[in-house]
């Protein structure tokens, strides 16, 4: 990485410091309080052929690209993959952005590509890295990492590096997950953090003592030097993380192993039931229990199915936390760290313990957004929804320059994309209307460095992405 991006980039982290979300923890949202747009969704026409794939408020539009509804070739001749999920996005070179991007695939199968680093050459995940301008023209695209599996969320690290998520446990020591296939093609333990930078190429090796669990999305406190991480454990409890690596970051300009997982933990409440509807300004103090085991490899014959059940693997370090005395969420998601303030997504909570009858899961609500304040290691509830009309399954989340937090929702049906602001509203601010589709899901949300343009993702097999620009400030985002 050369001095200029790095200076750069810390530069940006120090100014993140000094966010706008002080004000979200002092004004926590009212979750009766019913949803009140100021302005109606309008379809829009895409600029890329003319059709309508989105409805957004009057004065915005957007370009998608990497639509893989049919095969989309990179510069560097790989074959894009689909299920775009989780983006980060960089400051590029001559006033482009860099994206780099998940590929939520699973099942083994062999890589995507040789053109990056490979991990498991049969697996069938990885990123790509796109540099793209404001109105979401593409001028170069490659793959950056491959060979791994469920990549869901990440991360933006201010050293300028992307840590992607595998949202799986599986391997060849494992047995098969909810699809039914089996892992015996796999030639390498899967379900960990892997670390993509912009300036040279991936490693291809995971963070293994970040923990071997259904990983979702990870956030950076530049202070501390802690890597927070959430875990999608869709059928059984999840926990909320954080990773101290051997050397800060951001004095190594990177992300190395070999480091201490541990556990959030409510104090005086073992095992606190976060996954359930809170009281209104809910708050806890809490502490952290450490993970012994973060990196988890069972024993097995190669060439026959494991005899580890996926159901056992999956939850082999929520246990040990568990064990003593760790809370207990659902379905934790998204997440975004912005003045000492960790902000994430409980996709299902605010119901209570039990399979959601929309969609199974553990945890019946249909979402919270909660805030970890990393300084006084105080736990705090800033939303809760109290149906699916308000907010409905909040998944991906990132940040506005205002001090809005940018939601994207994952449900079956009328997906929105939602902004909260620091008093507590909720707004809406794009409805997928994609033709047969508007069951995708909007993933990876994330705004160019000058904050002019959103980009996100739909997700499901035929990914696509979308620059989305406007008068953001009229709209109070």
């Amino acid at each position: 990485m050369s001095m200029d991006r790095r200076t750069l980039l810390k530069s940006a982290a120090a100014a993140s410091l000094a966010g706008p979300f002080a004000g979200l923890l002092a004004s926590p949202a009212d979750a009766a309080k019913p949803k009140k747009p100021k302005y109606p969704l309008l379809p829009v026409a895409d600029q890329r052929d003319d059709v309508v794939r989105l409805h957004l408020p009057p004065g915005f539009n957007y370009r998608s690209f990497h639509d893989t509804t049919t095969p989309v070739l990179l510069s560097d001749g790989t074959v894009l993959p689909g299920r775009h999920d989780g983006m980060g996005a960089f400051p590029g070179t001559d006033g482009r952005v860099t994206l780099v991007r998940n590929h939520e695939v699973n099942g083994p199968g062999p890589a995507f590509t040789n053109a990056a680093p490979v991990y498991d050459a049969n697996a069938l995940g990885g990123t790509t890295t796109i540099d793209v301008d404001h109105l979401g023209i593409v001028a170069e695209s490659f793959a950056s990492l491959a060979g791994t599996q469920m990549n869901c969320s990440g991360g933006i690290m201010p050293w300028g590096s992307w840590v992607t998520c595998e949202e799986t446990v599986n391997g060849p020591d494992v047995g098969p997950d909810f699809t039914g296939t089996p892992n015996i093609a796999l030639t390498k333990p899967h379900g960990y953090v892997f670390e993509v930078p912009l300036d040279g190429p991936a490693t291809g090796e995971p963070i293994r003592s970040a923990g071997r669990f259904a990983h979702e999305a990870v956030s950076f406190d530049p202070v501390d030097g802690y890597l927070y991480l959430t875990e999608d454990n869709f059928e059984y409890p999840s926990g909320f993380y954080r990773y101290l690596p051997p050397h800060h970051p951001m004095e190594v300009g990177r992300l190395e192993d070999g480091g201490q997982l541990q556990m959030l933990r409510v104090k005086g409440s073992p095992n606190a039931l976060l996954v359930e509807a809170q009281a209104k300004n809910a708050a806890f103090d809490v502490d952290w229990v450490d993970i012994d085991d973060p990196s988890p490899e069972f024993p097995y014959t190669p060439g026959q199915v494991a005899p580890t059940s996926n159901s056992t693997a999956i939850n082999h370090v929520a246990n040990q936390g568990i064990a003593q005395g760790a809370a207990k969420f659902s379905r934790l998601e998204g997440q975004v760290y912005e003045k000492g303030t960790v902000y994430f997504c409980s996709t299902q909570g605010g119901g209570e313990v039990g399979p959601n009858p929309a969609l199974n899961g553990y945890g019946t609500g249909f979402g919270q957004v909660w805030a970890y304040d990393t300084r006084q290691h105080r736990l705090r509830l800033v939303f809760e929804s109290p149906g699916r009309a308000v907010l409905d399954f909040p998944d991906n989340i990132t940040t506005s320059r205002s001090g809005t937090l940018v939601i994207c929702e994952d449900h079956d049906q009328d997906n929105y994309i939602r902004g909260l602001t620091s008093q507590g509203r909720i707004s809406d601010i794009a409805l997928n209307r994609m033709e047969g589709r508007t069951g995708d899901e909007f993933a990876g949300s994330t705004f160019s460095p000058d904050g002019s343009t959103l980009f996100v993702n739909i997700q499901a097999s035929r990914g696509l992405t979308f620059a989305i620009w406007g008068p953001w400030a009229r709209i109070g985002v």
